[in-house]
């Protein structure tokens, strides 16, 4: 017999919680409680509920496992993401700004799949189907295997997998999909909770690859609660500016794979193409004989990505000054400065710093510590960085430059790129053998690096300009 029983649910984390409260105790936000009404379903003791069966534990050398199988699409970026390719049975969910491409490279997707032999059920929850086949045209998909569906409802969308019994299946998206035994209204925590666990359920039992398109916050994570991202086997998250023609597929957790893997897109009117060298791609605009830039090679998953920090160092003319920085922490370009103005003497407190990684990438990795700082001491002493120099390695509070991860690798990707010289830390010097064509600098403080990048070359205009303290 079922009960109905009303809570109040969190819209941004999912707490649960009795009574109505101004404050959420579990992601601290105000005026996201909401009330809704849910059905608990008492079952007799020793019964098991209908659709389940009795599992047996088995010793663990008794399960059989010969690898996952995996099926891959014609991009190749794309396969990268997810580990090598769609794992069958697979819940895979696609996290996104509106008009970012979430939408596109899936019925993309849909259409690769289906000319592979597989039949695909593009479930549209969104768009009419005439809205989807005006997009299909504008792609050229035009494959006999891609079934679409305009519904909303989850029972009804089962019915039609009972029917059609696809090999993929696509949701667009999950804030619109309801279950009609829910009193509330799509979207809703209860709703979005309830339908992916039953296309979890779904996508297990039957060994169907649901792909999951789901809405973001203003803050950039996925509407509903957070519960959602620990049911699926892989979150994937679309970046990238709208305004910008590329796009980056990252994988945040992958089951199935390596996660922060990362996959570059173009945005033409034909749909999204893969980028194989983003290396290229983002340095292909760096303008050189201009002070304040730097180049990185950042580690995003298995690749090896050379990016270009950008800073702008002014006199402020406020009382305190601003930091502003894309794609880097707020308060790591706050941490980096203090330490230049404390180890090295630059005076930077009566300054403005503006610090972006040019073309729309964001990195969070320490290696990048070391080309931020060099790019704010070019910026504010004016003073040319030579072109052809990267620069890797992590920044303490003491001034130190410490080891990172992968050196090798970072520096082989230089050298394929035409740089002829990296700056990395002393520590990771030692215990390998250097690439041919590139000069392999070791430095142990923030100072040090300075004077072998910076002071190698001569002030724009004149002579050199001392501006920090003896």
């Amino acid at each position: 017999m079922a009960k109905t029983r009303t809570v109040f649910f969190c819209q941004e984390c999912g707490y649960e919680s009795p009574k109505w409260m101004g404050k959420c105790p579990g992601c601290q936000r105000w005026n996201t409680m909401v009330e809704e009404k849910v059905h608990k379903t008492d079952y007799h003791k020793g019964n098991t509920p209908v659709g389940r069966t009795k599992n047996t534990p088995l010793p663990i050398k008794q399960i059989e496992h010969s690898g996952e199988r995996r099926i891959q699409t014609r991009m190749a970026e794309f396969n990268r993401v997810l580990g090598g390719g769609v794992v069958p049975g697979s819940l895979i969910l696609v996290g996104g700004d509106p008009g970012i491409g979430k939408s596109t490279i899936l019925l993309q997707t849909s259409d690769q799949l289906a000319d592979a032999g597989a039949k695909v059920l593009y479930v549209s929850g969104e768009e009419s189907l005439k809205q989807t086949k005006m997009r299909a045209e504008r792609l050229g998909i035009q494959s006999d295997n891609l079934y679409v569906l305009a519904e909303t409802d989850i029972h009804e969308v089962e019915s039609r997998l009972e029917e059609l019994h696809p090999d993929f299946l696509i949701i667009d998206s999950i804030q619109t999909i309801f279950n009609r035994e829910i009193a509330s209204a799509p979207g809703s925590v209860s709703q979005v909770r309830e339908c992916t666990g039953l296309l979890m359920r779904i996508a297990k039992t039957k060994g169907i690859a649901t792909f999951v398109i789901g809405h973001v916050t203003k803050d950039g994570a996925i509407a509903g609660p957070r519960m959602l991202e620990h049911m699926v086997d892989a979150v994937l998250y679309f970046e990238g500016e709208r305004h910008h023609t590329y796009r980056i597929l990252r994988a945040v957790k992958n089951r199935f794979g390596s996660t922060n893997e990362i996959g570059v897109f173009e945005m033409k009117e034909i749909g999204l193409t893969e980028v194989v060298n983003p290396s290229e791609i983002f340095l292909q605009e760096r303008t050189e004989g201009t002070a304040g830039s730097a180049v990185v090679a950042a580690l995003e998953g298995t690749r090896t990505v050379l990016v270009e920090i950008q800073a702008l160092v002014t006199p402020t003319s406020f009382g305190n000054p601003r930091r502003m920085a894309t794609g880097i922490d707020h308060n790591r370009i706050s941490l980096l400065m203090a330490v230049l103005e404390k180890r090295v003497g630059l005076l930077l407190q009566n300054h403005d710093a503006y610090v972006n990684v040019a073309g729309g990438v964001r990195l969070d990795e320490p290696a990048i510590d070391l080309s931020v700082a060099l790019s704010i001491a070019s910026s504010f002493r004016d003073q040319l960085t030579p072109p052809t120099d990267v620069v890797i390695g992590e920044v303490g509070l003491t001034g130190e430059v410490r080891r990172v991860s992968r050196i090798e690798q970072r520096v082989l990707e230089a050298q394929k790129m035409g740089f002829t010289r990296a700056i990395i830390p002393q520590q990771n010097i030692s215990g390998w053998t250097f690439p041919k064509g590139i000069d392999v600098v070791g430095v142990s403080t923030v100072k040090e690096a300075m004077e072998t990048m910076l002071d190698s070359t001569t002030v724009r205009g004149s002579t050199k300009m001392n501006h920090y303290l003896p």
